[in-house]
């Protein structure tokens, strides 16, 4: 069984209960709780904000590359995510999302990218657009939930929520944490393309009177490749004055995705 393969079944299989870094859950589960009074309590409890601004430890692996790096990252909701990384106030890279496009320039190899999703989703292992990406910063269900269409049960620590019939396309799991009805973790699949994302969320924060991830670990896998990605909110502002300052510098070399 090569390695993809393996994978799916842990991903498909019933002893996937519970994130990878479980602890035991603090708040009783109800196990009476039906699909439409979960998913309203996981909307209720959604952030709302304007823009969000924060520091954000970033680890990265992917096998043949580890680095670590603190970024900045600004949010305004629902139309922009900015990231700059900087070392001794010189900037490294930035990455610009938008619902339309994605925008990003290294300075050390003195490249760019300016396109559509394809760079994200290389990066992130699934397909993907604005809304999911946006979705997995905050903690949120990366698909729209309709209580009509998903079956509810309980684990050891979290709420599981899978679909009454999953579509080839896009294979998903949804676990959800007891104590405050966020994401405890989230599993993506397409198995046409050999391709699975898991979004741990390991702890969450209180900031502007609603809850943020705090630490979030995503594990991507496509065919025989796997990529780690940790990151640490070191802090959060909520609805602060934010500019998206963004300028490819001439003279980089593009980017191209196969």
């Amino acid at each position: 069984m090569n390695f993809f393969k393996a994978a799916t079944v842990i991903f498909l299989s019933t002893l996937l209960l519970s994130c990878g870094t479980a602890r035991k859950a603090s708040t009783a589960l109800d196990k009476g709780i039906s699909a439409k009074e979960l998913i309203d309590l996981h909307k209720k409890s959604e952030a709302r904000f304007k823009t969000i601004a924060s520091r954000v430890q970033v680890n990265y692996d992917d096998g043949e590359t580890s680095q670590s790096v603190t970024v900045s990252l600004r949010m305004q909701k629902d139309e922009t995510i900015w990231v700059s990384a900087s070392i001794l106030g010189i900037t490294m890279a930035k990455l610009l999302i938008t619902p339309e496009k994605v925008s990003y320039y290294e300075t050390i190899d003195k490249t760019y990218f300016d396109g559509n999703f394809s760079l994200l989703s290389r990066w992130l292992g699934v397909d993907i657009d604005f809304e999911m990406a946006q979705n997995i910063l905050l903690g949120n269900a990366v698909f729209h939930l309709n209580d009509k269409n998903y079956l509810v049960s309980v684990t050891d620590i979290n709420y599981k929520l899978t679909p009454k019939k999953q579509v080839e396309l896009f294979q998903h799991i949804f676990l959800l944490n007891p104590a405050n009805f966020r994401m405890a973790s989230q599993q993506v699949a397409q198995p046409n393309e050999q391709r699975i994302l898991t979004v741990d969320y390991i702890s969450y924060q209180e900031a502007g009177n609603h809850i943020y991830p705090k630490e979030i670990r995503l594990n991507a896998i496509e065919q025989s490749r796997q990529t780690r990605i940790i990151l640490d909110y070191r802090n959060i502002d909520v609805n602060p004055v934010v500019t998206f300052p963004f300028r490819i510098p001439g003279g980089y070399q593009e980017i191209t995705i196969d």
